[in-house]
């Protein structure tokens, strides 16, 4: 049987510096549970799995808004596992994420990795709203198939608007089914474990990262708007999880030097 179901998740600034939550909505297997943050003025909610999901049919979203003001980390207690349905006719899954961001904003959206195993069937859609002066620090990291197995088919689309206006729309289609040659020298070549880490900042306006190679399967790329995209192949999680977490220590470093007092 499949199963519908949507988490909401909404932080406000409290006007002494920190970040509240008076909406915290688990919904079937997404679990909402309010964590410690490390992080001064950060609310945290990390993202438990109570049941074996997305199974083929089912239909499940988060939305995750951090109004005017609030700082907030979304992320999760470990890897989501894409699985078949029970039934030959279940059809394939859906996992919409929904993030928006108001003006001061700051939403760090760290999910764990997203596993494609043999024989699933998904589509993921993330969608994030943003207002001029918001932040947003986006890592998504995708294992096609288990170890020892094939991928399962996994789609993705991600879009992603800033002050109304588009900043960045991408897809990408993996496993049976996916357009030729995603797997070929030209894309994966072999590769398994897919990422990438997007930062919009309004204090790249003052200086933009430089493109560069961050290693001999990734690369980081200026976008307008002002924001930085990084992308990485790797040959497991681990590998990947290094090369994204050094990017993101260099902007993160980069953003605060150029941040206005």
């Amino acid at each position: 049987m499949s199963v519908t179901a949507t988490a909401r998740i909404t932080a406000v600034a409290d006007g002494r510096g920190s970040t509240v939550l008076p909406v915290l909505e688990s919904d079937g297997p997404l679990a909402l549970r309010r964590t410690r943050s490390q992080d001064t003025g950060y609310a945290r909610v990390t993202v438990v799995g109570a049941m074996s999901a997305p199974l083929g049919g089912d239909r499940l979203a988060i939305e995750v808004r951090a109004e005017d003001g609030a700082r907030m980390t979304v992320d999760a207690a470990a890897a989501t596992v894409a699985l078949p349905g029970a039934g030959q006719d279940a059809g394939p899954a859906s996992y919409a994420v929904r993030l928006s961001a108001g003006e001061g904003a700051e939403l760090r959206w760290f999910p764990e990795q997203l596993v494609s195993a043999r024989g699933s069937e998904l589509d993921m859609t993330t969608r994030a709203d943003l207002a001029p002066t918001a932040r947003l620090v986006l890592r998504e990291e995708l294992i096609l198939g288990r170890h020892g197995e094939p991928t399962g088919r996994l789609s993705t689309r991600l879009t992603v608007r800033r002050a109304g206006r588009p900043l960045l729309e991408q897809q990408l289609a993996y496993g049976p089914g996916a357009p030729g040659g995603w797997d070929g020298p030209a894309v994966l070549d072999g590769h398994r474990a897919v990422g990438q880490l997007l930062v919009v900042d309004p204090a790249f306006d003052e200086a933009m990262p430089a493109p560069r190679l961050l290693g001999p399967t990734a690369v980081l790329t200026p976008l307008a708007g002002p924001a930085v995209l990084v992308t990485a192949l790797a040959q497991d999680a681990r590998l990947l999880r290094a090369v994204l977490d050094e990017a993101l220590e260099g902007l993160l470093k980069e953003s605060k030097a150029h941040r206005r007092p």
